[in-house]
């Protein structure tokens, strides 16, 4: 008998404790949410250990200290964590590269949400050197995707099926982002808007207790305060609503230049002739020439988005901190650092924000809610822009700031800054992020089951063959018998020669005289197309479709050539609709 593992024990026994699926959920939520709130909290800290090491202080407002720093540390601090950071990623990532949450998204959207706990350590890792380090960078991602990481890993340890998979991984996102943020409605609704992709009950319970577990872990640890300790503001008139309306487009249009530009400058990056592992010193070297001018844009730039709330930041100073942090964000990205982008995106917001709320404020002073206002609406409307999350992200800097007087403002600058994103650059930062890597995600969960099911399950082992020496007499007959009009020739090793069907007989179909002089080697098609049997349904599709043939050959490898069966359009979809059915079946919970 075979021995079950000790997790699928474990599973087991709770089934049959609690008798309800939904009742197992609710625990291993509870269990994950937790276990990512520890994990979360641990992170944070060591970004503070590693920001401390190198800066003397582990301060989420890193520009402060720039004036004790000498002039070499601010340079070459950046080019030393760099280096670290391209070391790590070049022995410890299967990828050699960072992974973030675009890696999520992809996992839960194309492989059931199933990843690796020890990538996922490793990432964090290299995203809490680079943040350590100063890079401009925020932590989000690294928490969500070590959350993930750990929520994926039990899934799959657990056995669970890919819908409850799904779930777990959504309830470990949810709980770190409200770990990272103190954020327990944002991390459910984040999670749900952008991992699950819908609000059923049976998935939506089980996300909530993981917030609420993630966010009782962190409060413990960290207090119950929010990000930006902050006066409430109030909308002054409703004729403010076409100034919101003209900051959201204004966002808009710098979201997509910003994404634009971390995008150009991975291209950038891809074309320096140096090993992957030395670009993030590389980045480093240019961070740390920017910081020598501007240290405002090392870390993830809380200290800078804190005085534009409180207004102390004049207005040329706040447009040249934007440009200047698009630019550091970028490169420090784009070249190969470890982290996310709604850090700085906020402060990107803020600055604009800030900016224009100082021109809107001295223009109609009388109407104005004041320029924090028009800050705090900026950081809302950029971080909703790129991250593709209105509702999420919106609900994200309410619970950072407390301040939900503002809720119609920021609501119409989010659903500005995010249509104008989605109409003229794509649906986020991340699933341009995907594209550009060639993951199509618009096919989403049918795409995963189509490379969840391979041809070699739905091939037909009684495909009709013919010898290579066969003569005519004997495929003219076995043609006029054969259900598909088409056989497969094939060698005495069994490997795969070629086809012939009626059409490929033309002249010699009815002339007896040359019955004698053909061979079946002699009239098959060699060009036949054919797929391996641990090819995917979506290969075979695109293979259908790509070859005009009804029907496939299926060999036994790609590197081998044995001839196994064959496989129509027919049997594809069959075997592709029946999949389908079974995954809703398990997603709505029967």
């Amino acid at each position: 008998m075979k021995n079950r593992s000790f997790p699928s024990s474990i599973l087991s026994g709770l089934r049959r404790l609690f008798g309800s699926e939904h009742m197992v959920m609710t625990i291993l939520a509870l269990v994950v949410g937790s276990l990512v709130g520890c994990a979360v909290v641990v992170l944070r800290e060591v970004i503070s250990l590693i920001q401390t090491g190198f800066y003397g202080s582990g301060s989420e407002r890193l520009f402060a200290n720039a004036d004790a720093l000498h002039w070499w540390q601010i340079l070459f601090i950046p080019i030393i964590g760099g280096l670290i950071v391209g070391l790590l990623a070049h022995f410890l990532m299967p990828q050699k590269r960072p992974e973030g949450m675009a890696d999520v998204i992809e996992a839960s959207a194309l492989r059931g949400g199933r990843m690796s706990s020890r990538t996922g350590l490793f990432a964090a890792l290299i995203s809490a050197v680079s943040i350590g380090a100063g890079a401009s960078v925020g932590r989000e991602a690294p928490a969500v995707h070590l959350g993930a990481s750990l929520a994926g890993w039990m899934g799959r340890r657990l056995g669970l099926s890919r819908s409850l998979t799904r779930t777990l991984l959504a309830g470990g996102i949810a709980a770190a982002v409200a770990a990272s943020f103190n954020a327990p409605i944002a991390g459910v609704l984040f999670a749900s808007e952008v991992i699950i992709g819908h609000y059923a009950l049976n998935a939506f319970a089980p996300v909530v207790i993981a917030s609420v577990a993630g966010t009782a872990i962190s409060r413990v640890w960290f207090g119950n305060f929010p990000a930006f300790a902050l006066e409430q503001h109030v909308i002054a008139s409703f004729w403010e609503f076409p100034a919101f309306a003209g900051l959201g487009i204004a966002i808009g249009i710098i979201a997509i230049a910003f994404m634009h530009a971390m995008h150009q400058a991975q291209r950038l990056g891809e074309k320096i002739p140096a090993p992957l592992w030395l670009k993030p010193a590389l980045a480093g070297l240019v961070l740390g020439l920017m910081g020598l001018a501007v240290p405002e844009v090392l870390g993830i730039g809380y200290g800078i988005t804190e005085q534009a709330l409180l207004v102390k930041i004049p207005l040329v100073m706040l447009l040249a901190f934007a440009v200047a942090k698009i630019a550091a964000t970028a490169v420090s990205l784009g070249w190969g650092f470890g982290g996310g982008v709604f850090s700085p995106s906020l402060v990107i917001g803020a600055m604009i924000g800030g900016a224009y709320g100082i021109v809107a404020t001295s223009t109609f002073p009388e109407y104005s809610s004041g320029a924090a206002a028009y800050t705090l609406v900026g950081m809302g409307a950029m971080a909703a822009a790129v991250m593709g999350a209105p509702i999420s992200t919106t609900l994200i800097i309410f619970e950072m700031t407390g301040d939900y007087a503002l809720t119609l403002g920021v609501m119409i600058a989010v659903v500005i800054a995010t249509e104008i994103t989605q109409q003229f650059y794509g649906r986020s930062f991340f699933a341009e992020q995907l594209n550009r890597r060639g993951v199509d995600l618009k096919g989403g969960f049918e795409a995963e089951i189509l490379n969840a099911v391979r041809v070699g399950d739905v091939m037909r082992e009684d495909s009709e063959t013919i010898s290579l020496d066969a003569g005519l007499p004997e495929i003219r007959k076995r043609l006029q018998e054969s259900k598909t009009g088409e056989l497969y020739v094939v060698r005495g090793t069994g490997d795969l020669y070629g086809s012939i069907t009626l059409a490929d007989l033309s002249e010699t179909a009815f002339d007896a005289a040359i019955d004698d002089l053909l061979r079946a080697g002699d009239i098959a098609r060699t060009d036949v197309a054919f797929l391996s049997a641990t090819d995917d349904l979506e290969t075979a599709l695109d293979l259908l479709s790509e070859s005009g043939d009804d029907r496939i050959a299926i060999v036994d490898s790609a590197d081998g050539m044995i001839f196994e069966g064959s496989v129509n359009h027919a049997d594809v979809m069959t075997a592709y609709n029946r999949a389908l059915l079974k995954s809703r079946h398990e997603e709505h919970g029967h």
